[in-house]
């Protein structure tokens, strides 16, 4: 039987942790474990009716049935762009400064093989989601990892870039509200980053996705509210987590008309659109009633305030976030992320998502997410007290 040796760029991304937490998860349903899953950042909310009901009408409709633009439905982009004007203050020209993408994990992926050549550094915050280092590698860059630690509110130290490093440097990543840290980002910060990737010729690559999930009446902004951002900066954004639509697979990048160009020309080369059907339900989404915003938020509230002040009774220092549906817990003393998770699984039926598979500095912290009801999240925190097991 012949034998196929995958590609290079694929044998160097990180080992996928990820995946054999799935294969432990497997073998304890196999075994009849009830299993509470905190692990993955998908909401277990349903998504507003009046979304589903503008999809059924239009893929009942012959005209949605053939193949959309790359770019996206001027409509769906106009929808977008009204949005963020709504939102965030940010005047966009959806004809240029507003690009369709099918989810924007897609757009993040794609996004280094318009601007990245081989050799190229591209700067990646330390934990972080894995697409920002995997479409790196992809286009033959090299990621160098900002480390993200709780002594700084996991804000990168963007000053201490090697000057070595930042000149062969094309693209900065960042992401506020954080996944996988839950942090936030203040706009002195953001202002920070503008003139840093203005300073050195960087493209400001900032991944938005959970801006509209946030407590306790904070609002986050856009990097694109500091003035000249859209100089040196694209945001990209979904309708996955603020309109519970992760299947859906709908976003958008906005921001600097000549960057986002760049990407317009990877996807004409290599995806055919969203299907326009769930762009009109995307437009229902982003002008129509948006109370669905305010009532998830709340539900994360509650859920968050019942697992933190449930693990800091077991001594755990865990933070409450301002966003996010996640928390960034410190493991115990003796156990890695790996370790602890593992622990957890296979003692209690609880899966958690080991820090590491985001990084080198990720090591000492699990994430859970917010994804289950309430009595849910009480069930899992009396499984992990009947352990014994307390936090450092």
């Amino acid at each position: 039987m012949a034998e196929y040796t995958q590609a290079k760029r694929l044998q160097a991304l990180p080992p996928y942790l990820f995946a054999e937490m799935d294969r432990l998860k497997q073998e304890q349903v196999k075994k009849g474990v009830d299993i509470i899953s905190l692990g993955i950042g998908d909401p277990d909310l349903p998504t507003p009716p009046h979304i589903v009901e503008a999809l059924a009408r239009a893929a009942a409709d012959p005209a949605n049935h053939q193949y959309p633009s790359y770019e996206g439905m001027l409509a769906f982009r106009k929808a977008a762009a009204d949005w963020y004007r709504s939102r965030f203050g940010v005047t966009l020209d959806p004809a240029t400064e507003v690009l369709s993408l099918i989810g924007s994990k897609e757009g993040i992926g794609h996004f280094p093989l318009a601007f990245v050549n081989p050799g190229d550094v591209v700067l990646v915050p330390d934990p972080a989601y894995p697409v920002y280092q995997a479409g790196t590698i992809f286009a033959g860059g090299v990621a160098y990892p900002m480390p993200l630690t709780r002594a700084r509110g996991f804000l990168p130290d963007l000053d201490a870039v090697p000057a070595e490093v930042v000149k062969q440097a094309k693209i900065l990543w960042l992401n506020y509200p954080n996944n996988p840290t839950g942090a936030v980002a203040p706009r002195e910060f953001l202002a920070q980053a503008v003139e840093f990737a203005r300073r050195h010729g960087l493209i400001l690559a900032h991944d938005a996705p959970y801006s509209e999930m946030a407590y306790d009446g904070y609002r986050p902004e856009s990097v694109l509210h500091v003035p000249g951002a859209k100089e040196v900066a694209v945001e990209f954004h979904s309708l996955s987590k603020t309109y519970n639509m992760t299947g859906w697979r709908a976003g958008f990048a906005v921001g600097n008309a000549a960057i986002l160009a760049g990407l317009g020309r990877i996807k004409t080369n290599l995806d055919s659109g969203i299907f326009q059907a769930v762009q009109h339900a995307g437009i229902a989404a982003l002008t129509g009633p948006q109370q669905c915003i305010a009532d998830n938020s709340r539900i994360y509230q509650e859920r968050r305030d019942v697992l933190v002040g449930a693990l800091r009774e077991m001594g755990f220092q865990v933070e409450a976030p301002r966003a996010t549906f996640y928390l960034w817990i410190p493991v115990p003393k003796g156990f890695t992320s790996k370790s602890f998770s593992v622990e957890i699984l296979a003692k209690a039926g609880i899966v958690l998502t080991p820090g590491s598979g985001f990084g080198a500095a990720g090591e000492g912290y699990v994430r859970a997410a917010l994804t289950v009801s309430v009595d849910r999240i009480r069930e899992a925190v009396e499984r992990i007290r009947k352990l014994g097991i307390r936090g450092s």
